[in-house]
């Protein structure tokens, strides 16, 4: 089994005093043996998970949900490279959320990548399929099937490892699975060969839950 890259994506959910009491109840849950544990908040609760995690020195890398695809200026609204490397070292990057929200362009991504990797940041790209377009300069792929995401119904294991292979072969060094992962099929995607880690949106929410992935990734 390879050592596990677990990820949390909160997406746009959590309160500053809902994300104080998912630390503490997570903090007696938390097991990073041979794991990368990174949680991605949302931008307004960076800095409190940061000063937690630091206090308590636990082992946990945190990462952006998303960056914009322009530098500083006038771009109101708009959380820009250097500002996230005040506070994570990575960043996800084409959530198909996005790219259907916020018709995110595959000239967009590349934009995006190219400023993640400018200020040494560490993309996480999200893709759909093995067809999916990936930009240059990504070294972690995260393969979220649109069908799965939140709707409790998971990609195969077998499946999901064999769009992990295909996309190993052009070279990619890390690959992830992302779509209703949770405490009881967590296991049954991490023990595929090629499959690295997972990116877990929902279930992170609840952290007893996710550190139950954790335990058993």
């Amino acid at each position: 089994m390879n050592p596990s890259l677990i990820i949390a994506n909160w997406k746009s959910n959590k309160t500053l005093s809902e994300v104080e009491d998912w630390l503490e109840k997570f903090s007696p849950n938390y097991n990073s043996i041979n794991k990368t544990i990174i949680i991605c908040p949302s931008f307004t609760l960076l800095s409190e998970v940061k000063s937690y995690l630091e206090n308590k020195k636990l082992k946990i890398e945190l990462g952006g949900q998303n960056i914009s695809q322009f530098e500083n200026g006038e771009y109101t609204g708009e959380v820009n490279a250097a500002q996230i490397k005040d506070f994570a070292n990575y960043v996800l990057v084409g959530h198909s959320e996005r790219r259907k929200n916020f018709e995110e362009t595959n000239q967009i991504l590349d934009q995006k990548i190219n400023l993640v990797k400018k200020y040494g940041l560490i993309p996480i790209f999200c893709i759909q399929g093995k067809d999916t377009y990936i930009p240059k300069g990504v070294g972690i792929v995260a393969y979220e099937p649109i069908f799965a995401i939140g709707t409790g119904n998971s990609d195969t294991p077998k499946n999901a490892n064999e769009v992990g292979l295909a996309i190993k072969r052009k070279g990619y060094e890390k690959f992830l699975y992302g779509g209703s992962i949770n405490s009881q099929n967590v296991a049954s995607f991490t023990s595929m060969p090629s499959i690295d880690g997972v990116l877990v949106g929902r279930a992170s929410l609840d952290p007893v839950e996710f550190g139950k992935i954790i335990k058993l990734a």
